[in-house]
């Protein structure tokens, strides 16, 4: 598997002194992901957790929805020149009961910030194959609770530490207890990430939960929750307005702006406690 972390030499400028050193960066590869041997796509990402990656892309693109839906995961073999495998294409086999992905959708698939699909065209596809509905999921959550998940999502970023570069996606349940959490150089690999442990530990849908994000919570990663049936998405940094759109036309839950104990809750509010209700 590559590696999470790589060193450069950096000429460092403090208060007008100046000295070379080496400096720790998060690693950054390419990786494919192929479906029963067919190339669908390349990704940017920080190496590691890299089948969780590969089958949370696949929940988020409504190809697999259960861990039976998959018949295996590999990394293909002889991808350098002395037959070697670089860990950087990875191919999951479906279930005979699951549909292969039409190779033709390889360019428009929705997800892509990039695709050019308006935003109706968008939240029509989020409908269309989500196979569960996050509108009628009862969680409620203490706003007292919420304050404390950025601070232990931060506590669970390993690599964060030794290079200031990664993002993070952590699941938490309705009592703020830390469910998993995955780093990337990227928000949507990192949610990817966490989303593809769950269902291969056969957790999916992810009811009663919360996806708390490093960053901001774009249109993709709402996306994703609501595709993983997780009802409540809470970021550090400010939502797009389709990413609102798209919530509100779920029934999620969208929190922005959550720093301690303020918050910004721009759809979903009902799910809200302002004190909580623990004893």
């Amino acid at each position: 598997m590559g590696r999470v972390t790589a060193r450069r030499r950096v000429l460092r400028v403090r208060e007008g002194d100046a000295s070379y050193r080496p400096d720790t960066l998060a690693a950054e590869e390419p990786m494919e992901i192929r479906v029963g041997g067919r190339p669908l796509t390349v990704t940017m990402r920080t190496p590691g957790d890299d089948f969780d990656l590969a089958v949370g892309f696949l929940v988020s693109e409504g190809v697999v929805h259960t861990a039976g839906d998959v018949a295996g995961i590999r990394y293909c073999a002889g991808a350098t020149a002395d037959g070697g495998n670089t860990y950087n294409v990875v191919d999951v086999g479906l279930a005979p009961h699951v549909a292969a992905p039409d190779a033709s959708l390889e360019r428009n698939f929705y997800t892509t910030s990039s695709c050019g699909l308006c935003g109706k065209a968008s939240l029509d596809a989020v409908r269309t194959t989500a196979a569960w509905s996050v509108a009628q999921d009862p969680l409620r959550i203490g706003t007292d609770t919420l304050a404390t998940l950025p601070d232990k999502l931060r506590a669970a970023q390993r690599v964060f530490d030794t290079t200031g570069g990664l993002h993070a996606a952590g699941l938490f349940g309705p009592d703020g207890e830390l469910l998993g959490v995955r780093e990337d150089v990227g928000r949507h690999n990192a949610v990817d990430k966490v989303i593809g442990h769950a269902l291969r530990e056969g957790l999916l849908p992810l009811r009663g939960s919360v996806l708390m994000v490093s960053g901001r919570a774009s249109f993709e990663l709402v996306q994703k929750a609501v595709m993983a049936g997780i009802p409540v998405l809470a970021a550090v940094s400010a939502p797009s307005s389709l990413a609102v759109d798209l919530a509100a036309e779920s029934g999620l839950t969208l929190i922005g702006f959550l720093r301690g104990a303020s918050m910004n809750v721009y759809c979903g509010d009902e799910r809200i406690d302002l004190l909580d209700r623990r004893p």
